[in-house]
This record gives C-alpha cells, sequence and structure tokens, in this order.
C-alpha cells in the first residue's frame, strides 16, 4: 500500500496552463488578421486578461508543489515547465503590448506569418502536454516536440527576411525601430515555445 500516493493533478495544472496559453495566441493572431487600431484597447485588456489567468496558474502549480510530498515527475521538472509555459503567454502579450505603444496602424504581412508560426507551435505544445498522461509512449510526445523545432527554424527564417526587408525598404528609422523589436518578441515567443519542447523531451527521457 502506498501511504503517500504520487499527486497526478500537476498534469491536469500543465494542461490548464497549455489551453490558456492557445487562448493567448488565438487571441493575438485574430488580433493582427483583424487588426483595427481603434479598438486595440479592448483587445489588448482581453489579452493582460488571458495572461494574468496564466500567472495564476502557475503561481497555484508551484504552491501545490511546494506542498506536495510525491511527484509525478522530477519536482524540478514539474517548476520549469509550468513556468516555461507561462514565459510564452508573456512575450505573446509583450508583442501585443508594443503594437499599442508603438501606435501601429497596421500590421505587416511577415508579422502575421510569423504569429501563424507562433501559433502553430502552441498547438504543437498543446498535444504534447495533453500526452504527458501517457508517458510510456514517449514516441506520440517527441514527435510534437520535433515539429516544434521544425517551427522554431520556420520562424528564425521569416524574422530575419522581415528584418532584411525593414532595412532594405524602410526609409523611416523609427519604423525601424518599431518593427524589429515586435518582430523580436514574436520570435522570442517561439523560441520559448521551444524549451517548453525541451523540458518536456528531457521529462520524457527521464520517465519513459
Amino acid at each position: 500500500m502506498k501511504f503517500f500516493p504520487k499527486e497526478l493533478k500537476f498534469f491536469d495544472q500543465f494542461e490548464l496552463s497549455a489551453q490558456n496559453l492557445l487562448k493567448g495566441a488565438k487571441e493575438f493572431l485574430n488580433l493582427l488578421e483583424n487588426y483595427q487600431a481603434q479598438g486595440l484597447n479592448e483587445r489588448i485588456e482581453t489579452l493582460r486578461v488571458i495572461e494574468h489567468e496564466g500567472d495564476i496558474i502557475t503561481h497555484e502549480t508551484i504552491e501545490k508543489l511546494n506542498t506536495t510530498f510525491l511527484t509525478p515527475i522530477d519536482r524540478e521538472d514539474i517548476h520549469a515547465l509550468i513556468s516555461k509555459l507561462d514565459d510564452v503567454l508573456d512575450f505573446i502579450e509583450s508583442s501585443a503590448v508594443r503594437m499599442q505603444m508603438f501606435k501601429i496602424t497596421c500590421p505587416t504581412e511577415q508579422s502575421i506569418k510569423l504569429t501563424v508560426v507562433l501559433y502553430k507551435a502552441v498547438e504543437q505544445v498543446v498535444e504534447a502536454i495533453s500526452r504527458l498522461r501517457n508517458i510510456k509512449q514517449p514516441e506520440s510526445i517527441i514527435h510534437h516536440c520535433i515539429e516544434i523545432n521544425r517551427l522554431e527554424n520556420e520562424g528564425d527564417i521569416i524574422q530575419r527576411t522581415a528584418i532584411a526587408d525593414l532595412f532594405e525598404c524602410c526609409i523611416n528609422p523609427i519604423e525601424i525601430i518599431k518593427w524589429k523589436e515586435i518582430y523580436e518578441n514574436i520570435e522570442t515567443a517561439i523560441d520559448k515555445c521551444e524549451d517548453v519542447a525541451n523540458v518536456i523531451e528531457g521529462i520524457v527521457l527521464k520517465n519513459a
């Protein structure tokens, strides 16, 4: 008999965080694809609410970690995974806020392309997280991690091309600075998805 059963609710927390992240990525993509500068403040506020919900999930998970005797996976992996998920959402919100701060009147084609890649990467994160409960079937989990890595490479290419186009075609240095920062924030969100994938791969290697 196990006097201290392992607490499996951490998987619920991971899935809650991943679904909330997907909600934020979808909201940001929709913001760019249906951009309206006049209604931007309300839509940024919606993203702020989603980001705050992510903070609450992260805090609750870490609090539970501090009061749980036996965990289903290593404690440092639980902390790393929930924190990395939160990082992705932080950079999504940060990207949207910069659209507001810089008074962007219309998104560029490259910013939308980059955000599509971000959304696809987040979808893969959700799929990988949803399979962590079945960690003894590692192939299905690793498949999604590999796809996240591929999407990160795709995002790198789009970002480099977008910044090169800025310096070649844009004559306003202020606009160059604005868009370079926005591109970098979106690409960092994609990079953070890869960080999530790396943590998941480590968990699988330890436990499969």
